[in-house]
């Protein structure tokens, strides 16, 4: 993503989970709804939590709280992501527990994330403690587990 002259590296959608502030770039985002009636999928790895009907179109509801390892029940908002983010095309959704804000990006802000993992983009430095700037098209939708994509 290119910085603008003002230094605004683009837009993020915050959200929580488990109390820690997360953001994706809008740019992913395509709605954010309630949960709905989900329908549970025998046997499906831990992460995904059912499926559920947005609008005529079967979407796969994803906890990102058993990828990213935290505790706390499956939030009660959902994320929808454009299906384009993923190599399939599928129609996806996070359930988080809260949305915050779209929020702009300025360079300063960000710093490289102390570990390297494909999912983690970036550090946003706010006043109040930091930001994970995660990449939602590095975590695997199907599967065991919910690990990032391979190279």
């Amino acid at each position: 993503m290119s910085t603008s002259t003002n230094g605004t590296v683009g837009q993020v959608l915050e959200f929580r989970l488990s109390g820690e502030a997360y953001c994706v770039s809008i740019d992913y985002v395509a709605e954010i709804v309630d949960v709905g009636d989900l329908t549970s999928i025998p046997n499906a790895p831990e992460h995904i939590k059912g499926v559920m009907d947005l609008r005529g179109e079967t979407t796969a509801i994803i906890d990102p709280k058993v990828r990213f390892e935290l505790d706390g029940d499956v939030g009660d908002r959902i994320i929808i992501f454009d299906p384009t983010v993923f190599e399939d095309d599928r129609s996806v959704g996070w359930a988080v527990d809260s949305v915050h804000e779209v929020a702009r990006v300025d360079s300063e802000a960000i710093d490289d994330p102390p570990v390297d993992r494909d999912h983690v983009r970036s550090i946003i430095k706010r006043d109040d403690g930091f930001v994970i700037w995660v990449d939602p098209s590095e975590m695997v939708v199907t599967g065991s587990t919910a690990t990032p994509a391979a190279d």
